[in-house]
């Protein structure tokens, strides 16, 4: 790793743990734990969308089924938090693979168009199903037990599944896994034809965005205390989206920057609330055309410049002896 990429990320780390102690109120903690949920969801979906390339437009379904999974375990009942966590994980990565197995087949566009029908269809289950669900009523988010009852308890809950998610994902991305789901993005013929398993690695890592979702939605109903249908609109899947584009495809840290710059810069114009779509829409232009490899990479430019890299320039001398005892060898 590089010595300023190593320093960056070592002050991000003290920040995020320090957090709690400089915040100014609780509803800074409340936004920064929900960057930790959206993070802990991004990063999985940013396997599928930045590594492998597949368009998958419909997370917000996978994030409600979670949601939904822990509101009922837990609420209704009375499972233990921690279990409920688990139980809408592992619920979201069966989802991730009953939906994968057929569509992840199809081209990138119709692989797109059957995920958002996917959480269409999660949407209208959910508000048609009011004995289990609350149908348009809702269902209450029950909260985790001390010492995670309070706004920084929560936030150190959702900042230590982000980080464990983050370090996954790291692993994942940066082993040879990391560049047979490039591959597969870049040139999938040429992928197949050194072996890579195109079909069971777009799977693997799509049950795996499935686990995330199912954790991020469990912990995103505890944080909203309250959930609807209404909560889980299609914008927030292609918030997620673009928060990986603006990012930067093929990396950890560029959508991460997104993430955060994406769920703060509504808090940043505030008083021009009519005007966040417009925020959003020329961040993604300006990003687009003037940085196509995203913000992270943006970021990454900027410590280049900021601390040039210090390159050695060494002689090189020819070995004499050597090549006068290969020339007398070959004699």
């Amino acid at each position: 790793m590089k010595p300023q990429r190593g320093a960056a990320l070592g002050l991000g780390a003290l920040l995020a743990v320090t957090l709690p102690f400089w915040a100014g109120d609780p509803y800074q903690l409340h936004l920064a734990a929900l960057v930790c949920v959206y993070w802990i969801l991004i990063a999985g979906l940013n396997l599928v969308v930045g590594y492998t390339g597949q368009l998958s437009i419909g997370h917000v379904g996978l994030l409600a089924i979670g949601a939904y999974a822990f509101a009922i375990l837990a609420g209704k009942l009375g499972w233990h938090p921690a279990a409920a966590v688990a139980a809408a994980g592992a619920l979201g990565g069966l989802c991730g693979l009953a939906l994968g197995l057929p569509s992840l087949r199809l081209p990138g566009f119709y692989f797109a168009m059957a995920t958002m029908a996917f959480a269409l269809i999660v949407g209208e289950v959910v508000l048609a199903q009011v004995d289990l669900t609350g149908g348009g009523v809702g269902l209450p988010g029950p909260m985790f037990p001390a010492p995670f009852d309070t706004p920084g308890g929560f936030y150190y809950l959702a900042a230590g599944l982000a980080a464990l998610t983050t370090w996954l994902t790291w692993n994942i991305g940066r082993r040879i896994w990391g560049l047979g789901l490039m591959s597969i993005r870049d040139n999938p013929v040429a992928a197949q034809a050194v072996g890579v398993p195109l079909f069971r690695a777009k799977l693997v890592v799509f049950v795996f965005s499935g686990i995330t979702a199912g954790v991020a939605g469990a912990v995103f109903c505890s944080l909203q205390s309250y959930i609807t249908p209404d909560t889980f609109v299609f914008e927030l899947s292609l918030f997620f989206f673009v928060c990986i584009i603006i990012g930067g495809r093929g990396s950890i840290l560029g959508p991460a920057l997104g993430t955060l710059v994406l769920t703060a810069l509504p808090e940043l114009v505030a008083p021009l609330a009519k005007l966040g779509n417009l925020f959003y829409g020329v961040l993604l232009l300006v990003v687009v055309l003037v940085v196509p490899e995203g913000i992270g990479r943006m970021a990454e430019l900027l410590m280049e410049r900021l601390r040039p890299r210090a390159v050695a320039n060494q002689a090189i001398e020819p070995d004499l002896q050597r090549l006068a005892k290969a020339i007398g060898v070959r004699r």
